[in-house]
């Protein structure tokens, strides 16, 4: 191992607690666009973006502007205390590209749990009603009600009980292992109508305030709802005055080639959660909603000291920005068409991927033993991550048994850091699969 590396890693282990885990053991000393250089001054490329933060790439010019114009400025008076434009600036921003022909306002938080948990706040409070349901393979993050809405035991939620109450869980539209032994689309959309039921054999619809979704399941396998399942569930919400909350906090801000997941789909959610690319790695989530859902709660009951931080706000404005330039979101649609035409390529030269998925340049190979038993390859998924390391290229593994290799390169990669990229990760799944 190299000497800044090493020396690094015994530091490391020698002050943080070992479950502030690491995929890999590098120590980056710079980075841009959709390459790293860690502390010994090698190169690697980007396939994980920070787990999906960096979709206008490392260091943008624009955001690293507006970063250091505003530290010159001020850094932080707490907007509860004495405010600033820039806040006021980003949440009507935020209002505007926001999905939902409706009024609407935003606040600010610091990362995607806090955004999760505000978003159960306010429609707890809008409705005066307790229960949220979530998805099976939802991940929403590691704080107590978030992680309590998550669906993975191991690592995130194991022996950190007791869990909130009047968490509840439906079966998520997982097609490829459907929990119900159907298919799509003769299935008649199953897990949505499921909900009829749930209500009378779990919790009554009137108890239900908010149900989460995640428009692409992220962290349990970037699982992609069948056309029709969000409209259904919006549907059965505005049924029973539900308020749908939409996690966008991975599948926003660029990452499925439109600004928002959920336009794909064709539903607004009546709160949408963004964080992750909002901030191009400052720390910043908004909670984005129906205006008189929004404003519903009393004074001070929301907020927090560095929520909206006006470095952070800045920040995520230009990011925006860039979104918005001419042409940024259709490269990034055209990134995603040519990532799952070669992901589509591999999944016919290799029996270890049992299913391509994702929708834009946010896909994911599932692998698997053997196609016909769909048995999870978790461990064949850990080998792909540490040989693409060894090689050079950063990625990462996801789903509920750990099977899924995922890509979030940032979507400024260039064309020939792409095909190096890919290339590696291609001899890294061959090896894989001819040990098997």
């Amino acid at each position: 191992m190299a000497e800044q590396t090493e020396k690094l890693l015994k530091r490391r282990a020698a002050n943080v607690p070992k479950a502030v885990f690491n995929v890999t053991p590098l120590f980056v000393k710079r980075a841009h666009g959709a390459v790293l250089v860690d502390v010994d001054g090698k190169e690697y490329i980007d396939f994980a973006g920070g787990i999906g933060v960096e979709n206008v790439g490392h260091c943008a010019d624009a955001v690293v502007r507006a970063i250091k114009d505003q530290a010159d400025a001020y850094i932080h008076t707490c907007f509860h205390v004495v405010m600033y434009e820039p806040y006021i600036e980003l949440a009507e921003k935020l209002n505007k590209i926001t999905p939902g022909d409706f009024d609407k306002m935003t606040m600010f938080a610091n990362s995607g749990a806090e955004a999760v948990e505000n978003g159960v706040k306010i429609a707890r409070y809008w409705t005066e009603r307790p229960a949220i349901i979530a998805l099976d393979y939802a991940f929403h993050g590691r704080t107590m009600m978030a992680m309590s809405l998550t669906g993975k035991i191991m690592p995130y939620k194991y022996k950190f009980g007791p869990f909130a109450p009047e968490v509840y869980r439906i079966p998520a539209p997982y097609c490829y292992r459907c929990p119900f032994n159907l298919q799509y689309p003769s299935c008649a959309l199953a897990c949505a109508e499921y909900l009829e039921d749930y209500f009378i054999s779990t919790v009554a619809a009137d108890s239900v305030a908010a149900i989460i979704i995640e428009p692409v399941i992220g962290e349990g396998g970037f699982i992609v709802p069948p056309n029709g399942y969000l409209k259904r569930v919006k549907e059965i919400c505005e049924k029973y005055g539900i308020v749908l909350i939409l996690d966008e906090i991975q599948s926003g801000m660029g990452r499925t080639g439109k600004m928002y997941a959920s336009e794909h789909h064709g539903v607004a959610g009546d709160i949408t959660l963004s964080a992750k690319s909002l901030g191009a790695g400052v720390p910043i989530s908004a909670i984005t909603g129906r205006a008189e859902i929004m404003d519903k709660p009393h004074i001070g009951g929301l907020g927090g000291t560095y929520g909206g931080n006006p470095i952070a706000c800045r920040a995520a404005l230009a990011v925006i920005g860039i979104l918005e330039e001419k042409n940024f979101l259709e490269k990034a649609a055209a990134l995603g068409d040519k990532v799952r035409a070669e992901l589509d390529k591999l999944a016919e030269e290799l029996p270890i991927i049992g299913e391509v998925r994702g929708m834009g340049p946010m896909l994911a190979m599932e692998l698997v033993c053997d196609r016909k038993t769909k048995e999870p390859a978790g461990d064949a998924a850990k080998k792909v991550v540490q040989l693409c390391y060894e090689q050079g290229v950063i990625t990462l593994s996801c789903g509920n048994y750990g099977n899924v290799i995922r890509t979030l390169m940032p979507l400024v990669i260039k064309d020939s850091e792409f095909e190096k990229g890919l290339s590696i990760l291609k001899s890294s799944l061959q090896k894989v699969q001819n040990e098997m």
